[in-house]
């Protein structure tokens, strides 16, 4: 499921992933989000809580969001993922910063405050 983030400044999109996440929740919650983001700023700032295995992702919902990043392309501008998968904080990190024209950088769960100041630059 995914959840939006309140209380976060407003050039910034905070989505929390737990449990199974659905192409329904991609449509119903990010895609608006990111669609009024980028009229109202023309970038993204996206903040991602992931608190569940990326296998959890649905076939659709990984189809929606890699459409969803592709329609967006040039307007990412930061991405931070937050987790305790070692694994995709590394990723984000070292690799998923060159696939986006923004940057990119993982933190831990016990370091989400670090990961709202670090997007909000």
């Amino acid at each position: 499921m995914l959840q939006f983030i309140n209380d976060l400044p407003e050039n910034i999109i905070g989505i929390h992933a737990v449990g199974e996440v659905t192409k329904e929740d991609v449509d119903t919650v990010l895609i608006p989000r990111l669609d009024d983001l980028v009229k109202r700023q023309g970038e993204i700032n996206y903040l991602l809580v992931l608190e569940t295995d990326a296998q959890n992702f649905t076939a659709g919902a990984w189809l929606d969001d890699i459409k969803i990043g592709l329609k967006h392309f040039t307007k990412w501008k930061r991405v931070a993922v937050v987790t305790d998968q070692k694994s995709v904080e590394w990723f984000t990190s070292h690799i998923f910063r060159f696939l986006i024209p923004g940057t990119a950088q993982g933190f831990p769960l016990d370091d989400l405050k670090s990961a709202v100041q670090w997007i909000a630059e």
